[in-house]
């Protein structure tokens, strides 16, 4: 029986090349995000064109009463729960003696509270399983920081803390948990940055190239493949080099 996994914010951008990659390798994918349903089923339609089972759900990532409709509806749909990727968040960058607190409210409950109640929800059934794969997307200003998104680095690094933690109280039960910490990867949110703010970003980049969204997919496949087994706590900077 295929294997499943559940991608949130994967209607788009990196979230949709982890699910793609991940049907390229056999697994049947669920597409979770906020956005109108419209957009998720389409991106469910053309996975599914790869010869997998897909599924599509609106789903608030911090409201964990819709976090368990969903992992229980899948379970009993799909029959298992074999590969979370915590990927959904969100950027409210500022300065922080400016930052709102509503900013920094809204990027924490999405980015942080959301790996927490995926994960939550998904543990007990991995280990009833005993197997399982949880991916948290964290990134390289989780593990350095970044003026103007005091924010976002704390929720990233908070997603890291999470991965540890939980990856040492499931190691005995079969469940992996990593993570990965992106650099600077080519979005259409890079593509309107100035082009003197681009080359800054090149410039601190030791493979002097942006990363693109099938860098971060193909580190996801490895960490869900049978490949890692072995490998827990663990997170995976993704980066051209920019965090040694």
């Amino acid at each position: 029986m295929a294997k499943t996994a559940i991608v949130t914010g994967s209607a788009r951008g990196i979230g949709k090349a982890i699910a793609t990659r991940l049907a390229k390798s056999g697994f049947n994918i669920v597409i979770v995000d906020a956005c109108p349903l419209e957009g998720s089923e389409e991106t469910a339609k053309e996975i599914a064109a790869l010869g997998v089972q897909t599924k599509a759900y609106q789903c608030n990532v911090t409201v964990s009463e819709e976090v368990n409709k969903v992992i229980d509806e899948v379970n009993a749909e799909f029959g298992s729960v074999d590969v979370l990727v915590n990927n959904a968040g969100i950027t409210r960058d500022g300065l922080f003696v400016r930052m709102k607190e509503e900013d920094f409210d809204a990027v924490i409950a999405v980015n942080l509270k959301g790996t927490y109640n995926f994960t939550r929800a998904a543990a007990p059934i991995m280990m009833k399983q005993r197997s399982g794969r949880i991916i948290s997307i964290s990134s390289i200003v989780g593990l350095q920081g970044n003026a103007g998104q005091v924010n976002y680095s704390a929720s990233k690094a908070g997603v890291i803390g999470i991965t540890k933690s939980v990856a040492r109280e499931l190691a005995s039960r079969g469940v992996t948990v990593n993570a990965i910490a992106p650099g600077y990867v080519e979005t259409p949110m890079t593509a309107v940055l100035s082009d003197k703010v681009k080359e800054a970003m090149l410039d601190a980049i030791p493979m002097k190239r942006y990363g693109q969204v099938e860098d971060i997919a193909n580190a996801v496949n490895f960490l869900a493949s049978d490949d890692a087994s072995y490998i827990t706590g663990q997170v995976l900077s993704v980066d051209g080099g920019m965090h040694m």
